[in-house]
């Protein structure tokens, strides 16, 4: 089985290698949902981190309803990993009535080749998910992220079985969501999946001395990729 870690920092795409994982979601601003790396953070990883890297195509935060002009950014970000020689990329596009953008998904993925495309946990806000799975796969995508259309893999478990079970090898349904070591031997007895996606994330001290305490949530704790969880994670998800 493979763990793919979701690191919304270097330093964590960093501690995420280190500890053992398979392959990295790279993204930032992940409290938020995860948008698309700085150019500096996808050269600082490219050139330090040897497992596969998926990189989040996500211009901004919020809905997956996007306009012409983020659509553009999309593109240009595709063909940016692309360029620096990325493993894949990680894409999600709906249109209004909650179905899944057929059309811009298939120029995403064709912009992509030959690199890998995972659509991601836009997919559990859609409106149907057996419709729209078929049209992930007709899309061409690689793997698709999902909880199952829940908050977490664990409320979802029984929506991803099926979802397995009528991508019949199609397509790679990778749970995601709530993931922990305290949890994965019960998820592998529900979910027959072959992959995995954590974010294994602690919360850090900042190590700033001086705090303004008129000032609320900012400059505050650091959340970043634990490398204790992402080991305990692999190893009883190979026991």
């Amino acid at each position: 089985m493979k763990l793919e870690i979701c690191a919304g920092s270097y330093k964590s795409a960093l501690i995420a290698q280190e500890a053992g994982a398979d392959r990295i979601e790279l993204c930032e601003n992940l409290n938020e949902g995860g948008t698309t790396p700085s150019f500096g953070t996808l050269q600082l990883v490219k050139e330090n981190i040897t497992i596969d890297i998926n990189v989040l195509i996500r211009p901004r935060s919020g809905d997956f309803l996007y306009t012409e002009s983020e659509f553009e950014i999309m593109k240009e970000d595709v063909l940016f990993c692309k360029k620096l020689g990325f493993n894949g990329v990680v894409i999600g596009i709906l249109l209004f009535d909650g179905s899944i953008d057929i059309d811009r998904t298939k120029t995403l993925v064709q912009l992509a080749k030959p690199m890998s495309v995972t659509f991601h946990r836009a997919f559990d806000v859609c409106n149907n998910p057996e419709t729209a799975l078929e049209a992930i796969i007709e899309a061409g995508c690689d793997r698709l992220l999902t909880s199952g259309l829940k908050n977490t893999a664990i409320e979802g478990s029984a929506t991803l079985k099926q979802l397995i079970e009528q991508a019949n090898d199609r397509i790679i349904i990778m749970p995601g969501s709530g993931v922990k070591s305290t949890n994965i031997k019960f998820l592998k007895e529900l979910v027959p999946a072959i992959e995995w996606h954590a974010s294994a994330k602690s919360i850090f001290p900042s190590q700033m001395e001086y705090h303004n305490p008129a000032i609320e949530n900012m400059g505050s704790d650091i959340f970043q990729s634990d490398p204790v969880e992402i080991k305990s994670l692999l190893q009883k998800l190979n026991e």
